[in-house]
């Protein structure tokens, strides 16, 4: 699947490995785009794992702005309190990315490479005026505004050299207001069909009548890369939010996209989409109502590891498998690894982090194993459905809460996909004792059932909360 995964402790190292492979090695962080992709028969190159090297997952505001580092996931930006205030299009985009399990291990500056018109976390980033510094050991850094960074589809402004070491975004004036809204085929785990961005300030605190200063609008997955409205900006610029001067900046909006007909939707129905998605997202915004039905502690299923991967030594080549020190066959994913060392309760059902049957927890958060390399565990600690009632040498005999749950309201069904179900419900109950409902889905997001019967499942993982055998 991949010639070698080496395992940096420093980013001069990285960029030495960097300079020496070129084009033959890719960075990983996340992995739940290239893993994806190499799997599809994509060219055999080297993984170079920048998920050991201290610091680069950190958030901080320095300098008028706000700066994200390069192992930064979509879950820490979700939590991050900084982000929400200040940059809050990023914080709904990256809640719209995937699932828990996915958002653990995808980083934003992996979905900025990655460089798919339909990746979410550019758009708000393009609204918000971000930057990316650009790092190689040859060169030294370089500074490239988020706009210039993209060449076209899949392609970016990066050399074999280079790595992607900051994300920044300057910190708006008081009173902005932005917001992210999504258009997919599904509620989760769902590739955007089209998406909006938008950023807007105003000369008053009565948005519906005070005068538009400022106006960023980006549209996602209607153009070769992600692109500013601008013709829609401009028009706003200087005018009141009116119904008027909302429908017509939609329509300039609609007009400058160059949408594509693909399987996810045509032409003419994303030209039409993106009207009305602007439109809602300036009422939404002259409303001060961006922030409807956001989450004050949104679901992460990470533990007590706050989304940061340890880093303290060289990892070695063996892992700790449900309390046992196994050696992990490498160059494959952690899910085939596993498998291949006997955890046979890990699943594969897609291959592609769409289905949860391969959750696993990695050093205390929950991961698509089918999503990581095998060399990602060594000196970890990883847990599977096989232990997930304590460490080895206890009793086999044990159920954890939701299992026992799951049998007593029938929600155990094939059998298949129960098991990354198990795990993800325990880890929602590890992190919340007495989940909602609405908890509960939002943690089974990225677990698909074949048999359905959803209901029955999420009554075990909420009655598991409660402590109690029947749901009522």
């Amino acid at each position: 699947m991949y010639r070698f995964c080496e395992s940096p402790l420093t980013v001069e190292d990285a960029l030495r490995l960097k300079a020496e492979h070129g084009a033959a090695a890719r960075f990983i962080a996340g992995g739940t785009d290239l893993l994806i992709d190499l799997a599809r028969g994509g060219a055999e190159i080297g993984l170079i794992d920048l998920t050991r090297i201290p610091g680069l997952a950190d958030i901080w505001e320095e300098d008028g702005a706000l700066h994200l580092g390069p192992l930064v996931t979509h879950n820490q930006c979700v939590r991050s309190r900084l982000v929400v205030a200040r940059a809050f299009p990023l914080a709904r985009a990256c809640w719209e990315v995937g699932a828990p399990q996915i958002r653990n291990r995808a980083t934003v500056a992996g979905n900025l490479v990655t460089a798919s018109p339909a990746n979410d976390t550019i758009v708000p980033l393009l609204a918000l005026d971000a930057s990316v510094r650009l790092e190689s050991a040859a060169r030294g850094c370089r500074t490239v505004p988020l706009a210039r960074f993209f060449r076209g589809v899949r392609q970016v402004d990066l050399a074999d050299d280079e790595m992607l070491t900051r994300i920044s975004v300057p910190l708006p004036a008081a009173g902005r207001r932005g917001n992210f809204i999504k258009l997919g085929l599904r509620r989760a785990q769902a590739i955007s069909v089209l998406s909006v961005a938008g950023s807007l300030a105003c000369d008053g605190s009565d948005w519906q009548e005070a005068t538009v200063t400022h106006a960023a609008v980006a549209l996602g997955a209607v153009a070769p890369t992600v692109e500013r409205a601008t013709e829609a900006e401009d028009y706003l610029t200087g005018k009141t939010l009116t119904e008027e001067t909302i429908a017509a900046a939609a329509r300039l909006a609609a007009a400058q996209a160059r949408p594509i007909d693909d399987l996810r939707g045509s032409a003419s129905y994303r030209t039409a989409m993106v009207e009305t998605l602007v439109a809602r997202l300036l009422r939404q915004l002259r409303a001060g109502r961006e922030r409807d039905g956001w989450l004050e502690s949104p679901v992460t299923l990470w533990g007590d590891t706050q989304g940061r991967w340890p880093v303290a030594s060289r990892p070695g080549s063996e892992a700790t498998v449900n309390g046992t020190v196994v050696e992990l066959e490498g160059g494959m994913t952690l899910l085939d690894s596993l498998r291949a060392a006997g955890f046979l309760g890990v699943k594969e059902g897609c291959a592609e982090g769409e289905c949860g049957a391969c959750t696993v927890y990695l050093d205390g958060m929950a991961v698509m194993a089918c999503l990581a390399p095998a060399e990602r565990a060594a000196g970890s600690e990883v847990v599977t459905v096989e232990g997930l009632t304590g460490p080895a040498g206890q009793s086999t005999e044990l159920l954890h809460s939701v299992q026992q749950a799951l049998i007593e309201s029938g929600g155990v069904q094939c059998g298949f996909c129960t098991p990354g179900i198990v795990m993800s419900a325990a880890a929602l109950l590890a992190e919340r004792a007495s989940p909602s409902r609405t908890e509960a889905q939002e943690a089974l997001t990225g677990n698909l059932c074949r048999c359905t019967g959803y209901r029955k499942i999420l009554d075990a993982v909420v009655a598991a909360g409660r402590g109690v055998k029947d749901q009522e």
